[in-house]
């Protein structure tokens, strides 16, 4: 079974490894145009850090020497020194700016790539995993992840890479100029300094860990409460909610306030060490003033250069901690990316050739879980063209017969066939493209009309959506609207009532225009007369087509070719409607009692 939760232990998470993962995406094999902008932006980089380096501390120390040691008759030499100091400042800027337009197509590439991959892999699990998920957590889950990446990437490539860089070339000048004793010194402040970043980054890490958990939480409880907006009405749940939401968002924000507060300890921490260091090089090299081995633009170029490398120390932690919590975010993506799908084609698969569509349950054995039998040994054959209905009682399995049809899930023994194929060795893409269905509960897209139902076939003309709504009874309805087919049906199609969803949902199957159909109790949740019209457009398109009727009102299939009746997994009756009353049975007695329900209501009207 896949894992329950994607936002385990980060501090737990090798760094190396979850980043050497998403480095085909900074370097992919078939984007040689990308790998041309990276080369070009590290090029910029490496000019920005010579003209930063070797250029403006240079020309500051020389026009500082000129001006305590020169006749003032060099002020021109003083003046374009002051101008190639300010112009290599600007050199800097324009260098790192040129990086940034270089390799934004990278990183939003990059990005692209990975959003693209974790969505095609979402779609490719498991009904399983996504019934037992959260949709709220795992959509927070994929945006951390997918924006991570290119953070990490500049990151990587423009702050850690260049501050080493820079780190070289400023010991190099230490060394030459001013002795090994500059350049160890430099090196120890470095190391106390990323050691010290790094165990308080750990440290925090934990907290902002639990703040991320907390904030999950919190979100997906919002989006389940807002999704379930009508029944936090009907029970008059509101202020419930709310403090749910409260409690969640409390407990967020104490943890925010702890991992804020040991921020201010990490910033303090850095500070010291850095200062210290420029301090003790600064006093060093003016004791050297004064003692005639340095000039006063000495000090100055010790400082200049000290403070450059300090800026990019300086955000060395807030990158620490930023490529630290990419990994944990892209750590919860690959986590989904790695959880393996459960149902999947075997190798070779063929397309499932239609030719006739009968249909075949052989001795089928599920069960949800190991331990809870659903379908124990089911034996069901419809013949090509008929229609053949399934009722029992809630929990007898008729459902799952058309999830297992449409395999969402394996079989734990037997098979299902289609035209003597079985349905788990041809491609899924092929058996699903074979099948419609008109399910109990009409899911709509949160979109136009006329979207929801060109979903039906890809590719439909405006034509073809007309025609499939005036077969489904709903076209004349759909062109009285003000905005017609563009008409917005709010999400999950609430702006439309439980009769015109659920002729939508028939207009979708009309033009996917499936050899084998599918009606998932299609009209359970509708009143008698909006019933009774959509039954009639539903005989309609049963017409030269495979039909499984799964059905809890009796009164909607007694003109089935045949009649199934399941009881606890297994097939208690079988025959046409008058076969089955005439056996005084579970059916008879089915229908008796709805029957009775019928005319009481009528009687109470």
């Amino acid at each position: 079974m896949p894992p329950t939760d994607f936002t385990s232990s980060s501090a737990e998470r090798p760094l190396i490894p979850t980043m050497r993962r998403f480095l085909p995406y900074l370097w992919p094999k078939d984007a040689p145009g990308l790998k041309l902008r990276i080369i070009i932006a590290m090029v910029f980089v490496l000019c920005s850090k010579i003209v930063q380096v070797y250029g403006a501390p240079f020309a500051l120390q020389g026009a500082v020497d000129g001006m305590a040691t020169g006749p003032r008759s060099g002020i021109t030499l003083i003046v374009l020194l002051v101008i190639g100091y300010a112009a290599a400042r600007f050199g800097t800027v324009v260098f790192d700016n040129l990086r940034n337009a270089v390799f934004e197509k990278v990183g939003q590439e990059a990005t692209r790539r990975l959003a693209a991959t974790v969505f095609r892999h979402l779609h490719q699990l498991s009904l399983r995993f996504h019934l037992q998920r959260r949709t709220g957590a795992v959509t927070k889950v994929v945006e951390r992840g997918t924006k991570s990446i290119d953070t990490m990437l500049y990151f990587l490539l423009f702050n850690i890479a260049p501050t080493i860089l820079e780190l070289g070339m400023v010991l190099q000048i230490f060394g030459s100029r001013f002795g090994a004793w500059l350049v160890i010194s430099t090196l120890v402040m470095v190391v106390v300094y990323i050691a010290f970043t790094r165990i308080v980054t750990d440290w925090r890490q934990k907290l902002r860990e639990k703040m991320n958990d907390l904030d999950t939480g919190a979100v997906a409880h919002a989006v389940d409460s807002l999704l379930n907006f009508e029944t936090v009405k009907y029970f008059n749940a509101e202020a419930r909610e709310s403090q749910r939401y409260d409690r969640a968002i409390h407990a967020y924000a104490a943890a925010a306030t702890k991992s804020e507060n040991s921020l201010a300890w990490l910033n303090v921490g850095q500070s010291l060490i850095t200062n210290a260091m420029l301090g003790l090089g600064m006093a060093v090299v003016a004791w050297g003033w004064a003692t005639g081995r340095f000039s006063a633009g000495d000090v100055v170029l010790v400082s200049t250069l000290l403070s450059q490398l300090f800026r990019p120390l300086d955000m060395l932690g807030w990158v620490y901690r930023t490529i630290r919590q990419g990994v944990i975010d892209m750590g919860a993506m690959f986590d989904l990316i790695d959880t393996d799908a459960e149902i999947v084609d075997v190798p070779g698969a063929p397309p499932l050739a239609v030719t006739q569509g009968s249909v075949r349950f052989e001795n089928v054995r599920f069960g949800y879980e190991d331990d809870r039998k659903i379908l124990k040994g089911i034996d069901i054959e419809v013949p090509a063209g008929a229609t053949v209905a399934v009722v029992g009682p809630s929990g007898a399995g008729k459902s799952t017969l058309a999830r297992l049809l449409f395999r969402f899930y394996d079989l734990k023994s037997g098979r299902i066939t289609i035209d003597g194929q079985d349905i788990s060795q041809v491609t899924q893409d092929s058996l699903r493209a074979a099948i419609g269905i008109v399910p109990q509960d009409t899911v709509l897209f949160n979109d136009t009309v006329g979207y929801n139902i060109a979903y039906g076939r890809e590719g439909s003309t405006h034509d073809d959506i007309r025609a499939a709504a005036q077969g489904a009874a709903i076209g004349d309805f759909i062109e009285s609207l003000p905005d017609g087919y563009e008409t917005r049906v709010g999400e999950r199609g609430l702006k439309l009532s439980g009769g015109e969803k659920q002729r939508v949902a028939i207009a979708r199957t009309l033009l996917k225009n499936p050899p084998i159909l599918i009606l998932d109790e299609a009209t359970s949740a509708l009143d008698s007369r909006t019933e009774s019209e959509i039954q009639a457009t539903l005989e309609q398109i049963e017409r030269g087509r495979t039909t499984i009727v799964i059905a809890h009102r009796l009164s909607t299939v007694v003109n089935a070719d045949q009649i199934i009746v399941l009881e606890a997994g297994e097939v208690a009756e079988r025959g046409t409607h008058a076969e089955l009353l005439r056996k005084n049975g579970l059916y008879a007695e089915m229908w008796t009692r709805q029957a009775n329900e019928a005319e009481e209501a009528l009687a109470a009207e």
